[in-house]
C-alpha cells in the first residue's frame, strides 16, 4: 500500500491506497509549529483508528503549498514510514504539459487537481477547488495546463468580513431563501452564497468562451463545494477525492 498527503493552508489530506483503490482517509488541521513527532503520532492514530498498519506503506507522495512544514513533514514521514517521499515539484512527471510563465510558481494542488480531471474526465476541462483560496485550473484537449484564476476562499471572506467591520457577526454559512432578506445574517449568508455563486457562475463562462468549447466537464472539489453546487449552473460534478486520486496517478507515473 502507499500513502498519499496533501499539505493544505488550513488542512493535511491524506490517503491510503491499495493499486488504484482509496482503502481509507483522513483530514487533520495544518500546524505550522508542530514538530515532526507531533505529526507522527497524529499519523499512528489515524492509522489506529481505522485498523491500518503503518508498516504496510512501502511508498508515500506528498504535494504541499505550505513550504514552511515540508522539512518537517518529510523528516516525519521517512522516520515513521521508513520510506523516502515522492514530492510534488520540479522534476516530477505529470503527463501535463504546464504552459504557465513560471512553472515554479505554480501550486502544487493545482497540477495535483488538473492531473486527476484529465484523468478522469478527459480534456478540456476545468476544475475548481474551493479551499482556502478558491482556485480554478484550465487543461485543453491535448493536456496541457493552460493556466486559470485565483479567488479568496469562502471561509477566508466571510472572515474578513467580521473582523474588518465593527457590528457584524460571526456567522455560519447555509443556502438562504431568498436574495432579499431582512437581517443582518440572512444578508451575510446570501451575500457570501450568492456571490460565490455568481463569481463561479461567471468565471467558469468566461472561461468556456476563451476555450471556445461549451459543453465541457467541470470539476469542483473542497469542503464547500457541496454548498455552491447546490445553486451554481455551471458545476458538473463534485468530487471530494479529486486531490487524493491525483496524488495517487502522479505515484504511479513516476514508479521505476
Amino acid at each position: 500500500m502507499f500513502l498519499v498527503v496533501d499539505v493544505g493552508n488550513t488542512n493535511i489530506k491524506s490517503g491510503l491506497f491499495e493499486g488504484k483503490k482509496l482503502v481509507d482517509s483522513w483530514r487533520i488541521a495544518t500546524h505550522r509549529t508542530k514538530t515532526s513527532d507531533e505529526y507522527g503520532i497524529d499519523f499512528m492514530n489515524l492509522f489506529h483508528m481505522k485498523g491500518q498498519s503503518m508498516k504496510d506503506v512501502d511508498g508515500v507522495i506528498f504535494s504541499s503549498v505550505v513550504p514552511s512544514i515540508n522539512y518537517t513533514l518529510e523528516h516525519m514521514l521517512r522516520y515513521f514510514f521508513h520510506v523516502d517521499p515522492l514530492i510534488v515539484g520540479p522534476g516530477i512527471k505529470t503527463g501535463l504539459n504546464i504552459k504557465y510563465e513560471n512553472a515554479k510558481e505554480l501550486g502544487s494542488d493545482r497540477i495535483v487537481n488538473a492531473v486527476a480531471a484529465y484523468e478522469i474526465y478527459g480534456g478540456p476541462c476545468i476544475t475548481i477547488d474551493f479551499g482556502t483560496a478558491t482556485t480554478f485550473g484550465v487543461v485543453s484537449e491535448e493536456g496541457a495546463f493552460v493556466g486559470g484564476a485565483i479567488c479568496p476562499g469562502i471561509k477566508m471572506s466571510m472572515e474578513a468580513l467580521v473582523q474588518n467591520t465593527s457590528r457584524l457577526p460571526k456567522i455560519e454559512l447555509i443556502r438562504p431563501e431568498s436574495v432579499i432578506n431582512r437581517n443582518t445574517i440572512s444578508n451575510m449568508q446570501a451575500g457570501i452564497f450568492y456571490g460565490f455563486v455568481g463569481l463561479v457562475d461567471y468565471i467558469v463562462g468566461k472561461m468556456k468562451e476563451e476555450i471556445g468549447a461549451e459543453k465541457i466537464p467541470v470539476v469542483a472539489t473542497g469542503g464547500m463545494s457541496n454548498i455552491i453546487a447546490a445553486e451554481s449552473t455551471t458545476i458538473d460534478t463534485i468530487d471530494p477525492e479529486l486531490t487524493l486520486q491525483g496524488l495517487r496517478i502522479l505515484y504511479e507515473r513516476n514508479q521505476n
